[in-house]
């Protein structure tokens, strides 16, 4: 069984410290923020089941840091803070939180909060919904975890990356115009220029090559976008 991983944004050390090795010795997979000026960068990269996230950050606060991870993961978030104003706790549901424990804790409050979330959202109390799924050949991308299948292997995608394949892969070897992608990014209700979708393509090609996948995007000139399906994988 996959160890479930949790995201630890806490900026007392002391604090974020006890968690994890708590965490731990319950068999969970656990990462503390090391840099908060790459502290989205870095929970992408771990592709976190929960995150525990702390108000009082060096910077921006909680309720900016819960905001920014919401862009790119629906996974559980609980806020864990010393600020246990009434105020405080709506904050942190209504920009994005899904629970919220007041310091000082005790740790099998924590724990039981961790538990009941898991369930809820990946184990036996979880929705029983077919799972939205993108199908090209061999490859599956799977909408709501944000990962490209193929066999075992598993690719984890930013939401961008996702969108974009998600285009691409369900018009296989059609043309895709860049209007198109750029519609489509921009009904992710941000700003999205032609430079970005620059940027986001080539990440999707850079995780492709990265992950031996061997279907390609292909730029056609003056036209767009064609996911190309190689022959091993049709």
């Amino acid at each position: 069984m996959e160890q479930h991983r949790i995201f630890i944004v806490e900026d007392d050390h002391k604090i974020a410290s006890l968690l994890a090795d708590t965490l731990r010795k319950y068999q969970y997979q656990v990462e503390v923020v090391q840099n908060f000026d790459l502290l989205v960068e870095e929970a992408v990269a771990f592709q976190p089941h929960l995150i525990l996230l702390d108000i009082n950050l060096p910077a921006y606060d909680g309720y900016y840091w819960c905001r920014q991870l919401r862009q790119q993961t629906t996974c559980p978030i609980i806020f864990i803070s010393a600020r246990s104003g009434e105020m405080d706790q709506i904050f942190a549901l209504e920009n994005g939180g899904d629970d919220f424990i007041t310091k000082p804790f005790h740790y099998e409050i924590v724990l039981a909060k961790i538990r009941s979330h898991l369930r809820r959202t990946y184990g036996e109390y979880a929705p029983k919904q077919e799972e939205r799924t993108v199908r090209a050949g061999q490859l599956q991308l799977l909408l709501e975890r944000m990962e490209l299948h193929k066999g075992e292997l598993i690719v984890p995608l930013q939401k961008k990356e996702c969108i974009i394949l998600s285009l691409l892969m369900s018009n296989a070897q059609k043309v895709v115009s860049r209007e198109q992608l750029l519609e489509e990014l921009w009904d992710d209700q941000s700003f999205v220029d032609e430079n970005t979708l620059n940027v986001n393509m080539t990440r999707v090609r850079k995780k492709l090559t990265d992950y031996d996948v061997l279907s390609s995007i292909e730029t056609v000139r003056g036209a767009g976008y064609r996911f190309i399906l190689h022959e091993d994988e049709l």
